[in-house]
């Protein structure tokens, strides 16, 4: 049954109201399900259609018409919307309660309104004096909430600009801050500049304003921005360039343009520098300069370190070998052994292996053995969580590499490079799977040519979310010597987890029965329909595994899950895992998306400015509705995030298995279906398993665990890096 209109008056095509709440908001196309209070009748009224970025408190006003949805009911359908100031009393309490204003909280709102009434608005703007008429407002105060007010003024106008072009509150306020009070002038120079510079706001909505102001379909500028947006959206997707054809065909696809026009614009782009063509054999390659420059720089420093003569340490090393045995009670493998000898006397080193083959043992060792011969080491990792686990391995600091180069924000870059390299002898990186191209580019820049370097990752893992495939790209390469740990260890067998991590890399069906002490650390439950998936896994975080295991659900329990969308994709698992796990308390709502005190989120961006990246876990701490703030701690750390940076942040009861890089959590629910076809990968399945310390629960069906078993194609990804590291030996 199709939705059917309400005929009416007037008014029947035509609403206005504060923004209640919002029920429903997608980000993609700006779908939204809000509850709107009528300012005439007060009444609550469903509004459905397209609305950019609303937000509580807001005052819309709609065009439209009204519909009988045969699931919903009565709903008004919004063909367009206009955000406005509110009139009346209740509105302007509302809106300045909302928090839309900075340094205007719900108290004060009620002090200014109860003084001022419905002049509320032109009090504010008469400026510091009027403001003092009100109780509890001094000159201070009363300057910082005019200075706020003069800034929203500035963001409405920009508001006016860009609603019609389907551009939202949220992005306004990004927008302004960016570009300040050029911000208009800048938009109508070259829209397609919101696509580079403005998070959250794509190319198809550059591109949507970019028509409306009458920018020609064919113009240098919309070829320009296309052929970047792509190249962007593969570098998204891990490729670091992009073969010349393939990249035009996608880019023809998109703009609906004559080759010819693309032609001229990728031989723009590239006089202008801002691409760079390589000749790659087969085919041309089109990189973003940054992508080439790192990948060229990689190779050459790496090539450069490895030729640097090696000091070696003042010690005896089949001594210092036999020491660490004894004094550690452990026996090193032949294997391990040679390793060491290899990573103390060699310049470079990459040691790669699965999850109980000994790469942590041996790391260890050496850092005793180096750290009796007085050599300097460093320790790092992408993520803040393998470089806690790697300080609690070695009993040595460990950083994240970003903290380990210093970034400065007056700077715009890292403080360690060439000029002031590390202070250091030997250089250990772990979790080196995750490196991408250009996080490795400066780290290498920081490495002195005396120093020693080593690479310990996991190369059957997913590679890094960042461009390139560093790790893999290293070992193919041949310049850098490579062991491959691959003797699993007795005590490592006792544990189901290890064991079927092996067992899906070398291509057969993880066993459920216990392993060889009896010990029960894996599980596969079978369910077969997404819905009984979803029950399953929200009783198991809820329930279950508290219960029979003690495990925190919030601090322990992280659910993994190979997709976005859908039933058991990540939004909807966080979204059911929050309603029953933090179901209320203080709350921000901005573009559909709700966070509450004690959420559990993910930071989505590098930020190096807060000093926080892609994939670090922390928990909301505190919300400032009247500074528009919010707090979340990070480990030992608590990090200030204004509203408008709140789409760096995502709910991370569930994440999925690329997000889940480099971090290990004491229990691990993977939800595992057909539906995931696209992604189930055998070492997607790997990297989920490996995740898990003491507990591994797979649920789903026997099917999709055996598609991913048997999918052994890793998705290709471009980069050179292989061969410019064998062009640059030569």
């Amino acid at each position: 049954m199709a939705r059917r209109a309400i005929s009416g008056g007037p008014e029947a095509s035509s609403l206005e109201g504060v923004v209640e709440r919002i029920v429903y908001f997608n980000e993609d196309n700006n779908f939204t399900v809000a509850k709107l209070q009528v300012a005439k009748t007060q009444n609550l009224v469903t509004v459905v259609g397209s609305i950019p970025s609303p937000a509580p408190g807001e005052t819309l006003r709609l065009k439209g018409e009204w519909v009988v949805d045969p699931k919903f009911g009565r709903q008004f359908r919004a063909t367009s919307c206009l955000t406005v100031l509110p009139s009346t009393v209740a509105g302007i309490e509302r809106y300045l309660s909302s928090g839309l204003v900075p340094g205007i909280g719900p108290e004060m709102a009620r002090r200014l309104v109860a003084r001022f009434g419905a002049e509320t608005l032109d009090a504010i703007d008469d400026g510091v004096e009027r403001l003092q008429e009100v109780d509890g407002i001094g000159p201070v105060r009363a300057e910082s909430i005019v200075k706020a007010w003069q800034g929203q003024k500035q963001i409405r106008e920009i508001m006016v600009f860009l609603q019609g072009y389907g551009v939202g509150a949220a992005h306004s306020v990004k927008i302004f801050k960016t570009y300040g009070e050029k911000a208009i002038s800048v938009v109508k120079e070259n829209p397609y500049r919101l696509a580079l510079d403005i998070n959250g706001i794509g190319f198809k909505t550059a591109d949507k304003i970019a028509s409306a102001m009458g920018i020609d379909s064919a113009s240098p500028m919309r070829a320009e921005a296309g052929i970047i947006h792509v190249l962007s959206e593969l570098v998204d997707e891990g490729h670091v360039y992009c073969p010349c054809e393939e990249l035009l065909d996608k880019v023809t696809k998109l703009l609906e343009v004559d080759r010819s026009v693309l032609d001229q614009a990728l031989a723009s782009l590239a006089s202008q520098g801002r691409v760079v063509l390589e000749d790659c054999g087969e085919h041309k390659g089109v990189y973003l300069t940054p992508l080439h420059v790192a990948e060229m720089n990689v190779a050459r420093r790496l090539r450069a370190l490895l030729e640097q003569p090696k000091q070696l340490p003042h010690l005896n090393l089949e001594e210092a070998i036999l020491s660490v045995q004894r004094d550690g009670g452990i026996e090193l493998s032949e294997m391990q052994k040679e390793s060491l000898r290899k990573a103390i006397q060699g310049k470079a080193l990459v040691l790669t292996g699965g999850p109980g083959t000994g790469k942590t043992t041996l790391v260890k060792s050496l850092v005793q053995i180096m750290g009796r011969g007085r050599q300097r080491i460093v320790l790092a990792s992408p993520t803040g969580r393998a470089a806690k686990r790697l300080s609690e391995v070695t009993g040595r600091e460990a950083r994240t590499i970003h903290r380990l180069l210093e970034y400065s924000g007056s700077q715009a870059g890292f403080k360690r490079n060439e000029e002031n390299p590390l202070a250091a002898d030997l250089i250990v990186i772990d979790e080196a799977s995750m490196v991408d191209v250009l996080l490795f580019n400066h780290l290498l820049k920081a490495v002195p040519p005396t120093a020693s370097l080593l690479l310990v990752g996991d190369v059957d893992q997913l590679p890094s979310v960042g461009p390139g495939n560093v790790l893999k790209d290293v070992i193919a390469s041949g310049c850098v010597e490579t062991t491959k740990l691959n003797e699993v260890f007795r005590q490592a067998r006792e544990s189901l987890i290890v064991v079927n991590a092996h067992r899906v890399n070398s291509g057969h069906f993880p066993q459920a029965k216990p392993a060889e002490n009896g010990r029960a650390d894996f599980f596969f439950i079978e369910r077969e329909q997404p819905e009984k998936v979803l029950e399953l896994v929200k009783e198991l975080c809820v329930k279950r595994l508290p219960r029979a295991y003690g495990f925190d659900p919030l601090d322990d329990i992280q659910v993994m899950t190979p997709m976005h969308k859908g039933v058991v994709g990540v939004a909807n698992l966080n979204a059911e895992l929050q309603g029953l796990l933090n179901p209320s308390g203080a709350e921000v709502v901005r573009s559909g998306r709700v966070f509450r005190i004690g959420d559990k989120v993910m930071q989505v961006r590098n930020n190096y400015d807060k000093d926080v990246f892609n994939g670090d876990i922390g928990r909301i701490a505190g919300i400032d509705p009247e500074n528009q703030s919010l707090r979340v701690r990070f480990e030992d750390r608590m990090v200030l995030y204004e509203w408008s940076e709140l789409d760096e942040l995502v709910l991370a009861y569930a994440i999925s298995i690329h997000k889940s890089q480099g971090s290990e959590y004491p229990a691990v629910v993977v939800p595992i279906l057909t539906q995931h076809y696209v992604m189930l990968q055998r070492n997607l399945l790997y990297t989920a398993i490996t995740r898990g310390k003491k507990l591994v629960v797979l649920v789903g069906s026997k099917r999709a665990v055996y598609m991913a078993v048997k999918n052994n194609k890793v998705q290709h990804r471009y980069t050179r890096l292989d061969a410019k590291l064998r062009t640059a030996a030569h």
